[in-house]
């Protein structure tokens, strides 16, 4: 450890502020560039620096510390900027999901239940004659697999590979997997 990084440690167990600031001079610009690799912008860079000293600070993070602060500073931004991502990310996702929601319900209340309904079983009908019986068994009669094998007399993988055609025919109707769905 180099000497300037052992009198910033003693300044800091003692709550000398004077180390923070020689900390950060010392490091902030260093760290903001390597923040500003994960973010198109320097003003989250810069936030994300900030909130690494501030947290370092608050949390006396240096009282027992003997490492490198050089590498436990980067480290702490690192992380922190990649936790900032995954929660933004997250809330993307969220937005997306909503309005998918939003254009499903808007769908669905403009069309009558029971036409959606009709539809469905319409659908059901034209399975193939096992996948019926396996996509009904399952679907509307609650059944396990080995349940539906057991009743068909056939193996279970049969059993997945007729409800898997069945899914992958009705996929074709987005509204017949939404009503699936629906109690």
């Amino acid at each position: 450890m180099e000497n300037h990084e052992q009198d910033i440690i003693r300044k800091f167990k003692s709550g000398d502020e004077s180390g923070l600031r020689l900390l950060f001079d010392l490091y902030y610009v260093p760290l903001c560039a390597y923040a500003h690799k994960y973010f198109d912008s320097i003003d989250q860079a810069e936030d994300i620096v900030q909130e690494a000293f501030i947290s370092l600070w608050e949390k006396n993070r240096l009282i027992n510390f003997t490492g490198s602060i050089k590498s436990y500073l980067f480290s702490i931004v690192r992380n922190n900027s990649i936790n900032k991502i995954k929660k933004e990310n997250q809330y993307r996702f969220e937005e997306i999901e909503n309005q998918a929601y939003t254009i499903i319900e808007d769908k669905f209340e403009s069309q009558n239940i029971e036409q959606r309904k009709e539809n469905l079983y319409q659908e059901i009908e034209k399975l193939p004659g096992q996948c019926k019986k396996v996509f009904e068994a399952i679907v509307f009669e609650k059944m396990k697999y080995v349940e539906v094998a057991d009743e068909l007399n056939v193996s279970v993988n049969t059993v997945k590979t007729h409800y898997s055609r069945a899914l992958r025919q009705l996929r074709s109707n987005l509204d017949i997997l939404i009503m699936i769905m629906l109690p």
